[in-house]
């Protein structure tokens, strides 16, 4: 994930969305026709009715506090396909922070007197206006530019963005005072409230569903929102706040892209603000709990991840491959869920491990604009290189590289990986990769290979593969994950809770836990007199 609290530092996240993978002849190919120079400016192959894309194109800010684009230091937006800025954005200041959360602290107390179907109205309408924008080329293209995620994915992005707005509504509206009669004489009643205002901070890898995931139960609440976008990929996340401003009251949303000390340290020490919700390492997600920690503010953190992937011995091999695919690959490998530490075994090991080399062997590596492409580039200008550090470790150390993709020279473009035999501590299978690198480890008992799982450390997601449900429930059971997926790479759904575990993470995003995550909860005992 993007570390939203430091500059252009390699990092990961979020939901899940499907590459779609088809099957090839040949070994892993590289695709990545000529194109134009870098523009000064992202443009679609159509105008939108709504210019509302290219008016965010063309203020290339990112800051927009009560509607207004500040014009601070200007920041180069990279395109991973070339390696090269494509255009500059203006970063704010302390001045840009303050501001933000004085309209926030103004506008708190109108948002939360808000009746509640208006709030969810709003949510909807923001639905609808992502949605309409969706349908058109230009938001996809940009998500594509900033990120290097297939066009598919950045589609599917924006739709998992308008299930965000619209599922939270409906939980708005199913949310009653309750009305309780549990104590002889006397009526208890519970009302939601608003926890104040919310920092939201979010990372480069959905650079607008992530985002919608904090914004969409913040506004539902009655929070207004303080929002940092991610510097690799800024102008993405501010289309996301255009449409929002339309539907809410001035400051009820702000975004200020910015240096942590210049805009997060002023938002976590101020008292109006009730929560802060962050998306990003579990190095940077220490350093907010850190300063959250004086006032006791709430905090909901997505952190790092190392997800085990666990093929038991009754497991379709190509089956599981397959389901490997998805959750190895989606995003790039860039995904705070995705796989990363493959246990199979033995049984299977040899089928499986030949279906899954085969099917890596055929995927395209090119330009993520390219249908035929299977693997875009990584966003970070650094990952490259730390994908083949991770890579020449393990094989240092005796692994074996039985995959002979190759990528791309320019741009930031990294093969995909399949490792044979690393060994237990090495880096690919006790830290988060976040990158195309497969390491397969084939296991004779499956106690030690959840003893390796444990012995990281993390505890966001996890997944399983077997043919006997029960037994693979019971699996699941034993992992350290806020989620798993049982025979799919694709667990999530904005309607369950997501979070993570130890040094995962705390507290939780969608469904009801991730409404409640930003509210207080008033419970009031009354007896009538006489």
């Amino acid at each position: 994930m993007g570390h939203p609290l430091q500059p252009a530092a390699a990092g990961r996240r979020r939901p899940a969305h499907r590459p779609r993978h088809r099957p090839r002849a040949g070994r892993a190919r590289i695709r990545h026709r000529s194109r134009p120079g870098p523009a000064r400016r992202v443009r679609g192959a159509a105008t939108v009715t709504d210019p509302i894309v290219n008016d965010i194109l063309s203020a290339t800010t990112g800051v927009r506090v009560a509607g207004r684009v500040a014009g601070g230091p200007r920041l180069a937006v990279l395109d991973p396909s070339t390696g090269e800025p494509f255009t500059e954005v203006s970063t704010g200041n302390g001045a840009d922070a303050e501001a933000a959360l004085g309209l926030a602290q103004r506008a708190l107390p109108v948002w939360a007197g808000t009746p509640r179907d208006a709030r969810s109205a709003a949510l909807r309408a923001i639905a609808a206006d992502v949605e309409a924008l969706a349908a058109a080329p230009e938001w996809p293209a940009l998500i594509t530019r900033e990120t290097g995620k297939r066009l598919a994915e950045s589609a599917a992005e924006l739709g998992l963005t308008v299930a965000y707005f619209r599922i939270m509504a409906d939980l708005l509206d199913r949310q009653e005072a309750e009305q309780l009669s549990v104590v002889p004489g006397i009526g208890h009643r519970v009302t939601a409230r608003p926890a104040g205002v919310a920092a939201v901070l979010t990372p480069w890898n959905f650079p607008v569903s992530i985002p919608a995931r904090k914004i969409a139960p913040a506004l539902a609440a009655g929070c207004p929102v303080l929002f940092k976008p991610s510097e690799l990929a800024p102008l993405s996340s501010m289309v996301l706040t255009a449409v929002v401003e339309r539907h809410v009251p001035a400051g009820v949303l702000s975004a200020v892209l910015g240096t942590p000390t210049d805009v997060v340290d002023p938002w976590l020490a101020d008292r109006s603000v009730g929560v802060v919700s962050f998306t990003g390492s579990t190095r940077v997600g220490r350093l907010v709990a850190a300063a959250a920690a004086p006032r006791f503010l709430r905090t909901v953190m997505e952190l790092g991840g190392c997800a085990p992937f666990l093929v038991l011995p009754d497991a379709d091999p190509q089956a599981a491959a397959q389901t490997l695919l998805v959750a190895k690959y989606r995003n790039n490998g860039q995904s705070c869920i995705a796989a990363n530490q493959i246990f199979v075994a033995r049984e299977v090991a040899a089928e499986f491990t030949e279906a899954f080399v085969a099917a890596t062997e055929k995927m395209v590596v090119g330009l993520p604009t390219d249908p035929a492409t299977d693997l875009g580039p990584l966003a970070p200008a650094g990952d490259p290189a730390r994908m083949a550090a991770l890579v020449e470790e393990a094989v240092s150390r005796g692994a074996k590289k039985v995959t002979s993709g190759a990528a791309p020279e320019k741009g930031h473009f990294a093969p995909a990986t399949v490792l044979l035999d690393a060994p237990a501590d090495s880096r690919v299978l006790t830290e988060e990769i976040f990158g195309p690198i497969a390491p397969i480890h084939v296991y004779d008992d499956l106690d030690d290979a959840l003893a390796l799982h444990q012995a990281t450390g993390y505890g966001l997601a996890g997944y399983v593969c077997g043919a006997d449900l029960d037994r693979a429930h019971a699996v699941a059971d034993r992992l350290s994950a806020g989620i798993v997926g049982i025979n799919t790479g694709t667990p999530n759904t904005p309607w369950i809770p997501f979070g993570g575990v130890r040094d995962s993470g705390l507290g939780y995003e969608g469904g009801r836990p991730g409404l409640e995550a930003f509210q207080t909860f008033l419970s009031v005992g009354a007896k009538a007199q006489g």
